[in-house]
């Protein structure tokens, strides 16, 4: 009996353990993906801005403006990367509690949470989090209001631009807009996956 058990263990030890070598990233053909008349001669970051409107997320190119939006929404209580508290401390005034460590016990006391982006795509207004930057996935993923803050020298033009530029990180997620649904009955439903509110803060 013992036998078959650790049998059956070494197996699921087998199948968790990282992979020697991984498969190839999927060839494709690049052009298919682009719109080169809406990419033609324009400044990224504010071809991000509006693209990322028209999926319903917002943009702010300063931390003032951010702060604003955040307090007029009431969402005076969040989560930031600790990397960046520092720099955008200063912007934050009296009546709002940020903390730099999110205590998945209290995962409803946040109503927003400020991360760093890997990047982000102008041509579809998607961002792009990952491991390496992203300094908690539950503090990007669960508040409501989740603010990634994308440096200008991320973005990318286009999805294949995008996909060359990330090298070999695996666990990418891409979001463009808030998390919806429409599972059922087609109606549409923001923020059951995900946040309710997705907002970029370009720098």
């Amino acid at each position: 009996m013992s036998d078959d058990r650790e049998a059956i263990f070494s197996r699921v030890r087998g199948a968790l353990a990282p992979l020697r070598v991984r498969a190839p990233l999927p060839q494709y053909d690049t052009e298919i993906a682009v719109l080169r008349q809406v990419l033609a001669g324009r400044d990224l970051a504010e071809l991000f801005g509006e693209r990322i409107r028209k999926v319903g997320g917002l943009a702010f190119f300063t931390p003032a403006a951010l702060v604003a939006h955040l307090r007029t929404g009431g969402r005076l209580h969040g989560y930031c990367d600790p990397v960046l508290w520092p720099g955008l401390a200063p912007h934050f005034g009296a009546g709002f509690q940020v903390e730099t460590a999110f205590d998945r016990t209290r995962v409803d006391d946040y109503a927003f949470g400020i991360t760093r982006a890997a990047g982000a795509i102008a041509e579809t207004g998607t961002i792009i989090l990952n491991d390496a930057a992203t300094s908690c996935r539950l503090g990007a993923l669960a508040p409501w209001v989740h603010v990634a803050v994308v440096e200008r020298s991320s973005l990318f033009a286009d999805l294949p631009q995008a996909v060359a530029g990330l090298g070999d990180d695996r666990n990418v997620v891409w979001c463009t807009g808030p998390s919806k649904t429409a599972d059922v009955e087609g109606i549409l439903i923001e923020g059951v996956h995900g946040p309710g509110e997705q907002i970029a803060l370009v720098v």
